[in-house]
């Protein structure tokens, strides 16, 4: 059985950054902080409280637990957000997996899966893509 059948917008944006933090072996302490730090920071996290971060993600990881759970959320994800709140999902999950300096080819293999779940288009991922890697340079 299916424990979530619907997800709020917030609540998607951070099933999508749990996603590709998981995609290896468990979710970091800088993938935290990082996302910790989005959801204090945005704009589109206005009102969204520490507390509503934690339980979102705990509902995002019982999602993934589900069997075929990936395709679970992303289905929910893609029918929570407006277009416009799809391309910010993606810069999301690109923070998330830019944060991890380790990230490898399973992180993204997820993110490629992201794009695709939410219809983003591979002109506009690669400049969100590579904007993300600019932002992360390092002396």
């Amino acid at each position: 059985m299916l424990a979530r059948t619907e997800l709020s917008p917030q609540e998607a944006l951070v099933c999508t950054m749990v996603l590709v933090a998981a995609a290896h072996d468990g979710i970091t302490d800088r993938e935290i902080g990082t996302m910790s730090a989005l959801v204090q920071t945005l704009p589109v996290f206005h009102n969204f409280s520490t507390e509503q971060l934690e339980l979102a993600s705990d509902a995002a990881i019982s999602l993934l637990r589900e069997e075929d759970g990936i395709a679970h959320a992303m289905r929910l994800i893609h029918r929570a957000l407006e277009p416009r709140l799809r391309e910010t999902a993606y810069v999301l999950a690109c923070e998330v997996i830019a944060a991890d300096r380790l990230a490898g080819q399973p992180a993204l293999r997820m993110l490629e899966m992201v794009r695709e779940g939410l219809g983003i288009d591979g002109l506009l991922a690669a400049a969100i893509e590579r904007t993300t890697r600019a932002r992360h340079q390092r002396l």
